[in-house]
């Protein structure tokens, strides 16, 4: 096993105890640039629930997507990271300030949604323009992805991975409690469309924030020898990281194709409004702080490599729920609300402690190539689980398809068993 990495040769500095009134803001918040980071983070993380049900909402009731056209929609967005990210990793870890990657990327992503909007009110709105909106804000995605690990630990010892990602993944659990519910609503007042400007409004927020922070990063990469091929080689090389891309690349498969379908089945199949849609997908937020809150003391309890196995279980059993719903009205919203709230509990396990593992498992001057070849694969899977997911949808039916992709995430903790997680106890 890849044995982990000492903390960045210019640590950030220790933080000074808070006064006695502010003892319950979380300890890092207490620190001006993280916690500007973290608000950000927050902010967009927030607007990307609205556009992630806008979005395919405006497919299905002003386009008119059937499943496959919602299979290639979900493609867009996610096929730059199988076309970009070893190259992007590469290019990056030459940069010398990240940072300023990562604004550029917010504020191209703002510019892409606000022209939905525009072409909407000038009645020239096709698939074909959601297409392009979704690879660019896709493409722009991955140059942030690639610079946020770097960026993180220059903010962040080791010691405090867990506690940051736990802050980090709850203020995405915070983020699902009002985006989803507020898209939902915001579709059924304003349209889809203008609902699209709260993500653009919150991305320039995050490079604002971005813009106020001067953390100290690690030194760009001078080495000529590994190129684009070093991330991958070190994957390759390090067996807990192999079997854990190797899980993550199965649930991801299964999980987009799942993805690509289920609002098509709760809107079409089910009858489910939009403003009801938008509340059953923010009651993860209460599974997900839920997670956020309890994966510190899981990890304390039972260890680090046995809790991120029992996040890869989690996140994606409690989706059989869904296919699964019947009956009434009332009893098909009870399986949904349910289904929701266990996959949160079970995606912020998974998301803060394999976040952690990788920070401290990779060295700083591969850190973007190896977030570049992590994401090539194990976010590349992901339009091609949602074009598989869309046709299947077509082919077999849209609900013996969300059976067979929710049985198919839950095979990817199998790879895990093999890895050396299981005996895993710290980073």
């Amino acid at each position: 096993m890849t044995t982990a990495l000492e903390r960045p040769a210019l640590p950030p500095p220790p933080l000074d105890t808070p006064p006695a009134g502010k003892r319950w803001i979380p300890r890092l918040l207490m620190e001006r640039q993280f916690r500007r980071y973290w608000t950000g983070q927050t902010i967009s993380l927030f607007g990307d629930q609205v556009s992630g049900l806008a979005l395919p909402l405006l497919a299905v009731l002003a386009a008119g997507a059937g499943p496959a056209q919602m299979g290639y929609l979900t493609a867009a967005g996610l096929l730059p990271s199988l076309l970009f990210s070893l190259l992007a990793g590469a290019w990056v870890d030459r940069r010398p300030v990240k940072r300023r990657i990562m604004i550029a990327a917010d504020l191209g992503r703002a510019v892409l949604l606000f022209a939905i909007p525009v072409l909407y009110l000038f009645d020239v709105l096709s698939m074909t323009h959601l297409y392009v909106v979704a690879f660019g804000v896709g493409t722009l995605s991955v140059l942030f992805e690639v610079c946020r690990t770097t960026l993180f630990v220059s903010l962040v010892g080791k010691d405090d991975f867990i506690e940051a990602n736990s802050l980090l993944n709850g203020a995405r659990a915070m983020s699902y409690v009002a985006g989803p519910s507020a898209g939902g609503l915001l579709v059924q007042a304003l349209t889809a469309p203008i609902a699209l400007i709260a993500d653009a409004v919150s991305y320039l927020f995050s490079g604002f924030l971005l813009s106020r922070i001067q953390p100290v990063e690690p030194a760009p990469s001078t080495s000529r020898g590994l190129g684009l091929a070093g991330g991958l080689q070190f994957l390759w090389r390090s067996r807990l990281l192999r079997f854990m891309l190797a899980g993550s690349t199965t649930l991801n498969l299964f999980n987009y194709m799942f993805s690509t379908l289920i609002i098509l089945y709760a809107v079409a199949y089910l009858h489910i409004t939009a403003g009801i849609l938008g509340l059953v997908i923010g009651v993860a937020a209460i599974g997900a702080l839920l997670g956020a809150a309890l994966t510190s003391r899981l990890v304390a309890r039972i260890g680090v490599g046995p809790a991120l196995i029992l996040g890869y279980l989690l996140f994606p059993a409690p989706l059989l729920l869904m296919p699964l719903a019947s009956g009434s009205h009332a009893t098909v919203l009870v399986m949904l609300f349910a289904a929701e709230f266990l996959s949160g509990v079970g995606v912020m396990v998974l998301d803060i402690v394999s976040g952690s593992v990788q920070a401290a498992q990779i060295p700083d001057n591969l850190r973007a190539r190896v977030s570049g070849a992590f994401r090539t694969i194990n976010y590349g899977i992901r339009p091609i689980g949602a074009v598989l997911g869309g046709a299947m949808g077509a082919l077999l039916g849209v609900h013996t398809t969300l059976w067979i992709s929710a049985v198919g995430g839950v095979l990817g903790v199998v790879w895990l068993l093999f890895s050396p997680l299981p005996r895993m106890r710290t980073l």
